[in-house]
């Protein structure tokens, strides 16, 4: 069945659409609303379905090595060997439990969030204006529109003054759309329906009414997202590892087991049922079963700090994407700079001053260009930021040590100069009170105001475009008079303010005649003395700047993608100290093929003037030279290059919903020095992770060569299934676990990105790993066939073999700790590596002497001597361990 037609509601008159929506200048009755409620349902975007939590709890057994384990438990219950089937099994679902708890803890953050995001509307219900959630707002209502709103459902506009709306959260267009209340043409594009107000965008100037035609996922905003309710489970690094990693210790285990079987039942005569059992157990013992749960918990504490410094993780896996990744791509606008316009320089005729200051707080001084801060304001600055503070209709003010304004930036930014000025807004207002004003309009570019003073003189400011007011002024002000305006003197300051990257706003005046009550622009056509002009810019954050120092150093290219003009963002490039180059434009990308774009890309940094489907082209030919990509975005037109990207960074602020479904981390603050916390996280995290696998696999490397070399030998099994279970389960949920607490280590980001193609053990770590296993098991079977000769019990041996094989892995611990550098025994930095030590060490006394553990283990009490043997174990394995680091150091300088 075809989709039905959208009503197209922008081609429609507006009484036309009141009358289709039975809908009138009073509104909706209350119950009329309550009826359309029931009908249309609540004005939310449609929720795409979650895993059920059955579902994401059978998911914890999709795992090859815990199919291996399953198996296992099989072959041993089929045997009727029932207490070793339990425990296998309590191991297996013991890990699924704990994945489970923790999977869950990500999305309940990011729900957390979402319920921030409500919205209020105003809206005329029985002739009354209320307030209430934009959820409950139906097809028929009429919501009134201010600066500051955002748009909470589609509405055909029906009254406009001077509306203006950002839609680039929808269209991708940087500059707001003025609106009017008119038809357009049926076949009208998204951005050119200036007759309609769209879900989710952002009124930045003005005010309007509009009558809600669209609600919930019949909005455009929820057609487009309807498009990424599939969004493709992304496969990160740390998969793609593990699940290599896993099936080829997999291949390796079952090879091993295969093996062992044939030998023992074709050449030493031994049963098939006594060689199941010793198969089952070699793969009980080389299985590292606590690794899955140790995965979880690494990556669950990595999400738990991510989200202490403002980035909530949708996913587990993708915590540690952001350590792989080679290049960020990021926005501008609120993310490396502040989002808040500031007044940096002043050019008036006689002079030239720098503000100092950032963001919207009236604090900061005014100096000269020789570098001397001005103490009393001369005229011509006055008289500047005077205009500035008059013909303004933003307001600002402190909330909570915190400066906010209501309309537009540039003329918020305009009220801070005056405020550093020192110029008192109401006092201003009552000496010039404002008789008219014509608001600022993109077809014009300049905004006017008429006052007139205590004795009844008429004064216009004109605040715009430079070009626009040289072409309306034929005097300067100077020295408190007016000259003859001389247009080289502008042309030069314009040149300079662009070659900095400043958006010019030029300022002027205009004597009336104290008759004149009302403003026209018939009389804003000549005459005006222009009093100078300001540069603009949106400062960067300096978080930022150190942000971007730390991720050079750390081998990770930053490239900024802005809609601004080339100019601005190349000064805003080079004050955040990415490499100096020529900034790419949209239309340059248009033209370039891409292999011409690949070979520019190495080179270029800095992207302006693009579309989303500029950035999307960015991301892929950034992944197909190699490059692991990090890309953030904010509206519904970036969902795709967030989607495309290995890691897609939403803002948690200004982005939508749909930029927020197709990405993998969303930033609360949206800040990009969180970006790089968030780097040095997802290092750590993988750092610990490896950190882990090191400690566990010899363990289980050890066992499974102990098991070998007595079935070899045709010796009795030095260690039962059931003490290999305890074994790998009690290490790795205390030691391993302990590496998951390990800080980042000093030098983790002046690192290189690593190689997503290098596997995830090198043949220098495997190496290490066959020594430790060999150590473990030197000292566990050597210690069994000693005791054996001395005439000790069987109990008490296997007793002694375990312990040597848990006192071997303390002393590895404290190596595991750096993998490169020496070993480290500090408690301050992981005071949790001695916690668990001290845990192990009870742990391991109960395994010994308490008469339970004894019945189920089949242990036996252990003398002094026995002890001691163990922690020369312990210190004797460090110590090899060390050598070797040191060994290899050695050859790395050579």
């Amino acid at each position: 069945m075809n989709a039905p037609i959208p009503t197209p509601w922008h081609a429609q008159s507006a009484d036309t659409a009141l009358e289709r929506l039975d809908s009138g200048p009073a509104g909706l009755t209350d119950e009329e609303a309550q009826r359309r409620l029931a009908t249309h349902g609540h004005n939310r975007l449609p929720q795409r379905p979650g895993v059920g939590p059955f579902k994401r709890f059978l998911m914890q057994f999709h795992n090859l090595l815990i199919y291996v384990l399953l198996a296992s438990t099989l072959v041993t219950l089929a045997l009727g060997e029932l207490l070793d089937s339990a425990v296998i099994f309590a191991v297996v679902l013991i890990n699924a439990i704990v994945g489970f708890i923790q999977e869950g803890k990500a999305e309940q953050a990011m729900r957390a969030i979402q319920k921030l995001l409500t919205l209020d509307s105003r809206v005329k219900r029985n002739g009354e204006v209320r307030q209430i959630p934009a959820e409950n707002l139906v097809p028929g209502d009429l919501v009134l529109l201010e600066a500051g709103d955002r748009v909470p459902a589609d509405l055909r506009l029906v009254e406009t003054r001077d509306l203006r709306i950002e839609e680039a959260a929808l269209t991708g267009e940087s500059v707001p759309s003025d609106k009017t209340r008119e038809a357009v043409t049926t076949d009208a594009c998204l951005g050119d329906r200036r007759s309609m107000a769209y879900s989710g965008t952002l009124v930045s100037a003005g005010s309007g009414i509009g009558v809600v035609v669209e609600t919930a996922g019949d909005t455009e905003l929820g057609r487009i997202s309807h498009l990424l309710g599939s969004v493709e489970q992304l496969q990160t690094p740390l998969l793609a590892d593990m699940t290599r990693f896993a099936r080829q210790l997999t291949l390796i285990i079952l090879g091993l087991a295969a093996a062992t079987f044939a030998f023992g039942y074709l050449l030493r005569d031994y049963s098939a049922n006594d060689m199941l059992m010793a198969a089952v157990g070699l793969a009980v013992a080389a299985i590292p079963e606590g690794l899955p749960a140790v995965l979880t918990i690494i990556l669950a504490l990595g999400v738990q700090r991510m989200a202490r410094r403002q980035s909530i993780i949708r996913r587990l896996p993708a915590v540690e994407s952001l350590g792989a990744v080679t290049v960020i791509c990021s926005d501008k606008t609120g993310t490396l700079t502040r989002n808040e316009m500031t007044v940096q320089r002043v050019y008036t005729a006689a002079h030239r001053y720098d503000v100092e200051g950032v963001g919207y707080a009236p604090l900061g001084a005014i100096r000269h260009a020789d570098g001397q801060a001005a103490q009393q304001w001369p005229d011509d600055l006055s008289e500047l930021g005077r205009a500035g503070l008059l013909a303004n209709s933003a307001s600002l003010c402190e909330v909570d040590s915190q400066w906010c304004i209501t309309g537009d930036p540039t003329e918020a930014a305009l009220l801070t100069l005056a405020g550093k000025l020192r110029l008192d807004g109401d006092q201003e207002t009552e000496l010039l009170p404002r008789l008219d004003a014509i608001p600022f309009s993109s077809e014009r570019r300049y905004l006017a105001s008429l006052h007139r003073d205590g004795d009844g003189n008429g004064l216009i400011y004109l605040v715009g475009a430079p070009e626009r007011l040289l072409d309306v002024c034929d005097q300067q002000w100077r020295d408190g008079r007016a000259e003859p305006l001389d247009p080289r003197v502008w042309d030069e300051v314009l040149e300079e303010g662009a070659a900095s990257g400043l958006r010019m706003i030029g300022l002027a005046r205009r004597q009336s005649p104290s008759t004149h009550h009302d403003l026209d622009h018939a009389d804003l056509e000549s005459g005006f003395v222009l009093l100078g002009l300001v540069g603009m810019l949106d400062p960067p954050r300096e978080e930022a700047i150190r942000a971007i120092a730390q991720c050079h150093s750390a081998g990770i290219k930053v490239k900024m993608i802005t809609g601004d003009h080339a100019a601005t963002a190349a000064a805003i490039a080079e004050r955040l100290g990415l490499p100096a180059c020529t900034p790419l434009t949209g239309a340059d990308l248009d033209e370039l093929n891409d292999s011409e774009l690949d070979a520019r890309l190495a080179e270029t940094s800095v992207f302006a003037r693009t579309s989303p489907s500029h950035k999307l082209r960015l991301v892929e030919r950034l992944q197909a030279c190699g490059d692991r990509v990090a890309m953030t975005g904010d509206g519904v037109n970036d969902s795709p290059a967030l989607k495309r990207a290995d890691i897609g960074i939403a803002m948690g602020i200004k982005g939508t919903e749909a930029a927020k479904e197709a990405s993998q981390m969303v930033l609360a603050d949206d800040n990009f020095a969180t970006i790089a916390h968030a780097v040095e996280e997802g290092r750590t995290v993988y750092d610990n992770l490896r950190k882990s696998i090191l400690f566990i696999l010899p363990t289980n490397g050890a066992q499974a060569f102990v098991l070998l070399t007595a079935i070899l030998l045709g010796l009795t099994l030095p260690i039962t299934p059931l003490q290999i279970l305890w074994v790998n389960m009690i290490t790795a949920v205390t030691l391993a676990l302990a590496l998951a607490f390990e800080p980042a280590e000093d030098d983790l980001m002046q690192r290189p990105p690593r190689d997503p193609k290098a596997p995830l053990l090198s043949a220098e770590l495997l190496w290490l790993i066959l020594l430790v296993s060999l150590l473990l098991t030197l000292a566990s079977l050597g210690l069994f066939i000693y005791t054996q000769e001395l005439g000790w019990s069987m109990e008490a041996s296997r007793t002694l073999a375990v312990n040597a094989l848990v006192f071997g892995e303390i002393g590895y611990l404290f190596s595991s700790r750096r993998v490169n550098s020496p070993a480290h025994f500090s408690v301050r930095d992981n005071p949790m590596v001695w916690g668990m030590v001290a845990l192990m060490v009870v742990l391991q006394l109960a395994f010994t002497y308490v008469p339970a553990f004894q019945t189920l283990f089949g242990t036996a009490d252990q003398s002094v001597l026995g002890w001691g043997w163990c922690l020369a174990t312990a210190v004797a394995t460090c110590a090899v361990v060390e050598v070797d680091k040191l060994w290899r150091r050695h050859l790395a300088r050579r």
